[in-house]
């Protein structure tokens, strides 16, 4: 006989889970925690059975609740397309849908970083914005900024970047051809170049010459490369998850959206670099001076 309760349809309906709420939990504590570091609470402020307690230990305590969120809810939704069978075509369509828009409201993130950047710098003179003639000097770079050199480390990082967007294609044309070993060693060269890219931007930050507080410049400029940076960051992580995932022999050429998903992270953190070089490193340095 068969069984009545077997669904007749293609979709997941996803059972019940604790973690939607707790990690709004931990959320709500790390914006508590990061608005009290910054404005409010710090060390002998507020004290707990005698224990300091400051702003900055709430927000590390929500972090790890939001950290704990993540690993157990990823770690349900693999299991959901290892072992239980959830993952259809049109699921796994769906989760598409919601991966590119997840891209696209990123892309909105860096066009507000853009947006400033380019206001900033095309308007630099613009008598209506008297604090900001003042700060640049009617010019840009304003005066005494001296900028990188993008023919120096900034290409260099160019090219680690571009590469990485061949491996990691590599990796996943093997993997649609079911080579293992191909989609291994491709993971393992577009981590090793994403953490080398992070290595050479830490080691750019390190030594420039002007800092994120006092400049337009260098506001503009750090939130859009170090947003980018981190994007990196996140993207090198989700490659490292993707290969433990491939050692332990998940993904197959025709289920594999978690990697899928993270080629294309990579791959729109590979297009968004382009346009941050050629317009912040290459545009916005013509007639400046290299430090």
């Amino acid at each position: 006989m068969a069984d009545s309760h077997a669904p007749n349809h293609q979709y997941h309906l996803v059972d019940p889970s604790p973690w939607p709420i707790v990690g709004s939990l931990g959320a709500f504590i790390m914006a508590i925690g990061g608005i009290g570091f910054m404005r409010y609470l710090k060390d002998e402020d507020l004290s707990v059975l005698g224990i300091p307690i400051s702003g900055w230990w709430i927000f590390a305590i929500g972090t790890l609740v939001v950290l704990y969120t993540f690993y157990m809810w990823w770690r349900d939704v693999t299991n959901e397309a290892e072992h239980g069978g959830h993952h259809t075509p049109i699921v796994q369509l769906h989760m598409r849908y919601g991966m590119i828009l997840f891209i696209a409201s990123e892309v909105m993130f860096f066009v507000a970083w853009f947006w400033a950047f380019f206001d900033a710098s095309l308007y630099a003179d613009e008598a209506i914005q008297a604090a900001r003639v003042e700060h640049t000097g009617g010019e840009w770079p304003p005066q005494g900024i001296k900028v990188f050199d993008p023919w120096h480390l900034p290409l260099l990082n160019t090219v680690i970047l571009l590469t990485s967007g061949t491996t990691v294609t590599w990796a996943h044309h093997a993997l649609l051809h079911n080579d293992r070993q191909g989609l291994k060693w491709g993971l393992i060269c577009t981590i090793a170049l994403g953490a080398l890219f992070t290595a050479v931007q830490a080691y750019e930050y390190g030594h420039a010459s002007f800092a994120f507080a006092g400049s337009i410049y260098g506001s503009t400029f750090y939130m859009a490369t170090g947003f980018h940076g981190f994007h990196v960051l996140v993207g090198t992580l989700f490659l490292i998850v993707c290969l433990f995932r491939a050692l332990a022999g998940h993904f197959t050429p025709k289920q594999h959206f978690g990697f899928e998903a993270a080629a294309w992270y990579w791959h729109f953190v590979d297009v968004v670099w382009l346009f941050l070089f050629a317009a912040i490193y290459v545009w916005a340095s013509v007639g400046a001076v290299y430090q």
